[in-house]
């Protein structure tokens, strides 16, 4: 891949992150947006849309940095436990799916444990749908890695908003990253015209 189409990477993703993360402030920091539209507020409005824009910016590079960390690690993966590379990767979505449900669990004081699981599942069932789609595009091998970038790699962007105080800027973070990692993910194959990609 070429510097051009590394770039259009970048900014395209960056791109996504941002608009994606503040279309959905609107629905999760409604409060704060009606604060300032009565009665209208022009400047602090402004103010509010640069700051969602700029946090939907911050999320989209944690999500790159994210999938560049996972090509090295896959890489390497692959180098090191060689046919063993599934097993653990399959064993480290499990683990991360049971660490979203029970370990959140734990370290919350209100939530019930209904809301984790539903959360967990949500994450899975989206996984899987995105990793469906890269297979389909490049092989069928492409699917365990797929599902654990989407679901491991994921997770482990997420952490910061997992332990914050409150749940809307869970979701704020969660849902760009996701976005972001998805359309990384399934514009990799397509801006290297390689067809047989296993990353």
């Amino acid at each position: 891949m070429n510097s051009r189409k590394w770039v259009r990477l970048f900014l395209t993703t960056l791109l996504i992150g941002g608009v994606v993360t503040l279309l959905i402030s609107f629905f999760f920091k409604h409060q704060s947006y009606a604060e300032v539209l009565q009665p209208l507020q022009l400047f602090e409005l402004l103010g509010l849309v640069l700051f969602f824009t700029g946090l939907g910016f911050i999320f989209s590079i944690i999500s790159q940095m994210g999938f560049f960390a996972y090509l090295t690690v896959h890489q390497f993966g692959k180098g090191v436990f060689r046919s063993l590379w599934v097993p653990v990767q399959i064993f480290l979505i499990a683990f991360t799916l049971f660490d979203l449900i029970y370990f959140r669990y734990q370290a919350g004081e209100q939530s019930a444990l209904f809301s984790y699981v539903l959360a967990a599942l949500g994450l899975l069932v989206l996984a899987l749908i995105v990793a469906y789609v890269k297979a389909k595009e490049t092989n069928r091998h492409a699917f365990i890695p797929a599902l654990f970038f989407m679901i491991v790699v994921t997770t482990v962007e997420w952490v910061p908003a997992l332990r914050a105080e409150g749940s809307d800027y869970v979701w704020l973070m969660v849902i760009p990253l996701f976005i972001c990692n998805a359309y990384q993910l399934i514009l990799l194959h397509r801006l290297t015209n390689s067809s047989k990609t296993t990353d």
